[in-house]
């Protein structure tokens, strides 16, 4: 099986009515069909490949659409990023920032656009290929991976714009009409339900060869499963969500063998640190010179975050805040951010106050010259989604929640005694471009956490802050816990950010749920109710 770079996408089938009965009757001689198609391994292989296309794309997509980066939500949304670039470039960035995004808006609606895209294939493969003939282990597998992106895209989607329609099968054009919004609680329930079905099919990371690397797994899906309740549990909990929901997911991935933290933090951002042994989910991506075949292989993710001096757009600027987050000594923050003067990769930085907001870029997202893309669009550097790192800290705020704080001490000491031992970032120094040099001293560096109560969980969601920074993940965080309105106020102090998000908030949740607008076209044509404050 080829490698899941190889993704190429493939026509959905479509058929025409016929007029005449008899030939209706007759089987079609040297077509296709949504039956026979399903009968090649390899065509299923190539189905379930065009899902994870669509689920890649940040940058165009059969719809047309424009740039959708995760980190426009999970970042920029948040207190650890600012727009950055020029003042004047993609000001539909600041808008967002600022939570005055129009319902034509161009990233949400390529959001939209992209997750049903995916939706709609993964619908294709769980109505068709069923009643296939090829083997029952290909199968399974392959429809395990379709209800996972079917529920990754859907997650997407909820935690971004609330309740959605639900599809469980392919929907003719002409029915769009007839699709109604569900409710959060309905939307997070479909999505778990596809996740447990994706655990029962999928097999676990290591049984994947070299070639399949980046699939989906059982880990991947129980991961998202915690995911999702953790989110209800502080946001809309109609469907009654628990911290011990939370821990058993979580613990299934620990107890699993599957995944260990990688020994040196500063590589898992590296190319070389792609798929490592502490990745859950990631979304791949090669070079277009690889020969994969038309069409977009590559990811612009990381030229538009870099920097504009050299070879970069410069969007996406890490706070001051964050870097104050940091602990002195913490190894993980040259990692993250990276300011003028630095040498990244054995290139030293010159960044231009004109062309950032905060004087900081984000580290992880750099790609050292070697693998520089040619074009905006194939950088071939992979989009890591959830780390082991994240899963240990998720049981550590369940088991706090459960009154198991000393469990909840000892998973929180583990990803920082992973951090206290990480080397400085690849090239960071003199010595050569590809070195890891050790740090001279470690003493006193990231103590163990040995507080308990509000002091303990407040330990938790730093460690969170710290060891996912620029990973778009703060933004859920915030929300979820019920800080994200006095996050606001901080990072913007006129207090217009706060209040728009606050107007734009889904109501009867335990948190405020600020969401974006249902994109102005869907709305109309598919007749869905818009969000509030739009």
């Amino acid at each position: 099986m080829k490698f899941i770079k190889n993704i190429l996408p493939i026509a959905l089938l479509a058929f025409a009515g016929q007029a005449c009965e008899d030939v209706l009757e007759k089987e079609a001689l040297g077509l296709q069909t949504s039956q026979t198609f399903y009968n090649d391994p390899e065509n299923a292989v190539l189905a379930v490949n065009a899902v994870y296309d669509a689920i890649s794309w940040d940058e165009g997509g059969v719809t047309g659409s424009g740039h959708s980066y995760e980190w426009m939500f999970g970042d920029i949304l948040s207190d650890d990023a600012a727009k950055g670039s020029t003042p004047g470039d993609y000001m539909e960035i600041k808008q967002m920032e600022r939570w005055e995004t129009l319902t034509n808006a161009p990233i949400p609606s390529s959001t939209w656009n992209n997750m049903f895209v995916a939706i709609s294939r993964a619908n294709q493969i769980l109505t068709n290929l069923p009643g296939s003939a090829i083997s029952e282990e290909v199968k399974n597998r392959i429809l395990g991976e379709a209800y996972f992106l079917r529920a990754y895209s859907y997650f997407n989607l909820v935690t971004k714009f609330g309740g959605v329609p639900l599809m469980e099968k392919p929907v003719e054009q002409a029915d769009w009409g007839k699709l109604k919004r569900a409710t959060v609680a309905q939307t997070y329930a479909f999505i778990e339900a596809d996740l447990k079905k994706a655990v029962e099919l999928l097999p676990e990371k290591g049984n994947y060869g070299a070639g399949d690397r980046g699939r989906a797994t059982k880990g991947a899906a129980r991961a998202y499963l915690g995911r999702a309740a953790m989110y209800q549990i502080g946001t809309d909990n109609t469907n009654g969500k628990t911290w011990q929901d939370v821990y058993n997911a979580t613990n299934a991935i620990i107890t699993s063998g599957q995944y260990t933290l990688e020994s040196n933090y500063a590589r898992i951002f590296e190319m070389e640190g792609e798929n490592n042994s502490e990745s859950v989910f990631e979304i791949q991506f090669s070079s277009a010179n690889e020969g994969w075949g038309p069409g977009k292989t590559g990811t612009a993710n990381n030229v538009i975050q870099n920097n504009r001096t050299t070879w970069g757009w410069g969007f996406n600027n890490p706070t001051q805040d964050l870097v104050n987050e940091f602990e002195a000594g913490d190894p993980r923050l040259a990692v993250t951010v990276y300011k003028d003067g630095d040498i990244v990769v054995g290139e030293k930085q010159e960044i231009k106050a004109s062309e950032n907001e905060t004087g900081y870029l984000n580290r992880k997202a750099f790609v050292e010259r070697a693998a520089r893309p040619s074009q905006s669009t194939n950088s071939p550097k992979n989009i890591i989604k959830f780390r082991y790192a994240d899963v240990l800290l998720m049981q550590a705020e369940a088991a706090y929640h459960l009154g198991k704080e000393s469990e909840a001490r000892i998973l929180v000491n583990q990803v920082r005694e992973r951090a206290r031992k990480s080397t400085q970032p690849k090239g960071s120094t003199a010595i050569g471009a590809s070195d890891y040099v050790a740090y001279a001293t470690t003493e006193g560096v990231l103590p163990e956490v040995t507080v308990s109560g509000q002091e303990l969980l407040n330990a938790i969601w730093h460690e969170r802050r710290v060891e996912l920074g620029m990973e778009s993940i703060r933004f859920y965080d915030l929300v979820r816990t019920g800080r994200y309105l006095e996050a606001l106020k901080k990072k913007d102090p006129s207090g217009v950010s706060s209040t728009n998000a606050q107007k734009r908030s889904i109501t009867g949740t335990i948190n405020p749920m600020p969401v974006m607008p249902i994109p102005l076209n869907e709305a109309s044509s598919w007749g869905l109710d818009q969000n509030r404050g739009y």
